[in-house]
């Protein structure tokens, strides 16, 4: 892959923005958060388009809910095509962890996410998705 190197001037606000991002996500230097960040970019024009699309679902809920985790199952039912592998890990005495992994096209994979995310008394729900390519 070839790299080619390119000078870019920015306001004071912007730099100092970058170098807190840089710093707060341990990257070491500006480069490599730049690139982060086109990565980054160039996978969420991805999604828009509805491209093939690989991702994860990670929830985290009180596992004495059982009625979550029954509905995690019929969802996940649903959507089977599109699931590759679910994992539940037990974070303590009273918060279990899912991680759903997911690989589809961009709007199955949202739909899915957005099902499993609006469960009623849910603590936390993330999708992240990257490209499959």
């Amino acid at each position: 892959m070839a790299v080619s190197r390119f000078g870019v001037s920015v306001e004071k606000e912007l730099l100092d923005a970058l170098d807190n991002y840089v710093k707060e996500n341990f990257f070491t230097n500006r480069s490599q958060a730049i690139r982060h960040l086109l990565e980054k970019y160039l996978v969420e024009e991805k999604w828009k388009c509805d491209n093939e699309v690989a991702g994860a679902v990670t929830l985290v809920y009180a596992h004495n809910r059982k009625e979550i985790r029954y509905k995690i199952a019929d969802i996940v039912k649903e959507f089977n095509p599109f699931v590759l592998s679910v994992q539940q890990f037990y974070l303590n005495e009273t918060n279990s962890m899912d991680i759903i992994a997911i690989k589809g096209p961009s709007y199955k994979l949202t739909e899915l996410s957005d099902k499993l995310v609006g469960i009623k008394h849910l603590q936390h729900g993330k999708l992240i998705m990257s490209k499959a390519e």
